[in-house]
């Protein structure tokens, strides 16, 4: 992470997902996975969501694990962008 990167990420929250799509131009779906406590049951509870992050290169693949963070809205449905890649895929 560059020191433009960290500056910007005060504040802001971050996901690691995996990439489940880059079929758009300059645009990811990343598929972020969290697990939960259930507050009556007292059991972890796995939660999934769909985010569609700003990718400006098109660098990000398919089954990348990628880190992205919450940036100003840049069309209806995006309102993330790609902070960095973690892990490429095999």
């Amino acid at each position: 992470m560059d020191v433009q990167n960290k500056i910007n990420t005060v504040g802001k929250k971050v996901y690691t997902g995996q990439v489940v799509s880059d079929k758009m131009d300059k645009t990811i779906v990343v598929l972020v996975e969290t697990k939960t406590l259930h507050p009556l049951y007292k059991k972890y509870v796995n939660t999934s969501k769909r985010v569609k992050a700003h990718d400006e290169t098109n660098q990000a693949g398919v089954g990348d694990t990628v880190r992205v963070i919450e940036a100003r809205k840049v069309s209806k449905h995006k309102a993330w962008r790609l902070l960095e890649i973690v892990e490429r895929a095999k």
